[in-house]
């Protein structure tokens, strides 16, 4: 392969840029960005990439490399594929070890050497349709990624557009256009194989199987050269996929059983807050808040956040970096319910289409705050289940300091300490203490289905005098009916 398109004068690639992977990652980039690889890191087909000693987290990338044809400067988005030869098959491997270290530029974490297979076979990129090319990885005959050029954010061309406006793009230059989900931890004896094709197009040209063999290395990092090789969680979480894949804690879980989620979720909210006030719970609505997905149901025990009134040094002091707001939606957990405190500002969002995806990504039940939403049409196509007060495009910090997390909190007129079951549909939200929650879904169960029966009695013609409420005769005759 290398003989085929020669030593690349320059391997750019690009972070992230597949709708699967950002759905996986919890992040969606608003623009591409990108990181040089060595030229020294391309292999051919059928060799082998070593495991550093010391090392754990070697992950594979498969993608699609596009390699340039006449040289690109300032092309529009129109002309920009044209400037492109050949598409072929990469692997980007990366060593997440190292990837801390690098902050981002990946000099060390994805430029070691064989860190870039390409091949076997180029692809004429004029004869094939650049938003219908395919992309597979097996894992020693495992398939492991599957997916289109049509599931990328951005498309290639937009790729080789915007490079050219920093610099030329020059024959021979390589573009690796990013993986898609699946991509994961190998370990020595591993072998991968990636395919680029495009199966639609005439002939189904492909690239053929790149194939690489994972060895163990023998030489250790000097740490009196650089920093060492270091993992924690997070590094092993996001090289292997999920921190279920990676045999790690799952997710912080909800704290309601199995039976009594099952329960809630056919519980509608008029039933709940009807057996609640029965028992002197009258402060048990979040008021003012509707769902940004017509018909969405949101079940789920609460973790809490609380905004207080912007002030400039106090934003200054906690709104910046990793605040309140971030370690929350990155530490929420599956079937949970974050509930933000705004006060009832709906004049500035609370959370937009980023913090949407974060939430998606950990199992998050949906997000109730009684301020407004960012991104509003964009946080509903993701699919998470918001309460709100409705759209507004304004940033955090017009009104708001993210202030603390966890803590008991008032929302929408509602007291909410974390772990109260939250409930969630078209007539609105109710918070229910844990403690009573099985009693409360019970009795609300039962007295579902005692309407339901007097009900099917109104619709037979029945008048509702007596009956609803039942009297001691319709009573009688609606146990002999259950019994």
């Amino acid at each position: 392969m290398t003989d085929s398109i020669g030593r690349p004068g320059k391997i750019i690639a690009i972070h992230l840029s597949y709708t699967s992977r950002a759905q996986q990652r919890g992040r969606r980039p608003a623009a591409p960005s990108y990181f040089f690889k060595a030229a020294s890191s391309v292999a051919a087909s059928g060799g082998t990439v070593e495991r550093p000693a010391g090392t754990e987290l070697l992950a594979f990338e498969g993608e699609i490399a596009l390699v340039i044809g006449d040289p690109a400067r300032h092309v529009s988005l129109e002309d920009a594929w044209s400037h492109v030869a050949s598409v072929t098959a990469a692997n980007d491997l990366g060593l997440y070890d190292l990837r801390a270290n690098d902050k981002g530029s990946n000099v060390r974490s994805k430029g070691g050497d064989g860190y870039t297979p390409l091949g076997p076979d180029l692809i004429d990129a004029q004869s094939i349709d650049p938003g219908d090319i395919r992309v597979r990885t097996w894992v020693n005959g495992e398939l492991r990624q599957d997916d289109n050029s049509a599931g990328l954010i951005f498309p290639l061309a937009q790729f080789v557009a915007d490079l050219s406006q920093h610099f030329t793009l020059e024959t021979g230059d390589v573009i690796l256009a990013g993986t898609p989900a699946g991509s994961s931890v190998i370990v020595p004896g591993d072998v991968v194989e990636v395919e680029v094709d495009a199966p639609n197009a005439p002939g189904s040209p492909t690239s053929g199987r790149l194939v690489t063999t994972v060895t163990q290395g023998s030489i250790p990092f000097d740490k009196t050269l650089g920093s060492l090789p270091a993992v924690d969680d997070t590094q092993r979480t996001e090289a292997w996929g999920s921190a279920e894949e990676a045999d790690l804690t799952p997710a912080t879980p909800s704290g309601l059983s199995a039976e009594l989620r099952a329960k809630l979720e056919k519980a509608p909210t008029a039933g709940l807050s009807a057996q609640l006030r029965k028992r002197g719970h009258h402060q048990c609505f979040i008021d003012g808040v509707a769902a940004n997905i017509p018909g969405t149901k949101i079940v789920g025990t609460a973790r809490t956040l609380r905004f207080i009134p912007a002030r400039q040094d106090l934003f200054a002091s906690h709104g910046g970096g990793y605040n309140a707001q971030k370690r929350l939606f990155d530490a929420v957990g599956e079937g949970e319910v974050i509930v933000i405190e705004a006060r009832g500002e709906a004049t500035t969002g609370t959370l937009g289409d980023i913090l949407a995806l974060r939430a998606t990504a950990r199992g998050a039940a949906g997000v109730v705050t009684d301020g407004g939403v960012r991104d509003f049409d964009e946080v509903a196509r993701i699919g998470l289940p918001v309460f709100s007060q409705g759209a507004h495009p304004s940033v955090l910090g017009r009104k708001h300091v993210p202030w603390e997390l966890d803590i008991t909190i008032g929302c929408g007129g509602a007291a909410v300490q974390p772990g109260d079951v939250i409930v969630g549909d078209g007539d609105g939200v109710i918070v229910i203490p844990p403690s009573i929650a099985e009693e409360i879904v019970d009795a609300t169960l039962a007295q579902e289905d005692e309407d339901a029966w007097i009900a099917t009695q109104v619709e037979a013609g029945h008048p509702v005098d007596g009956l609803f409420p039942m009297n001691a005769e319709w009573r009688a005759k609606y146990e002999a009916s259950r019994a």
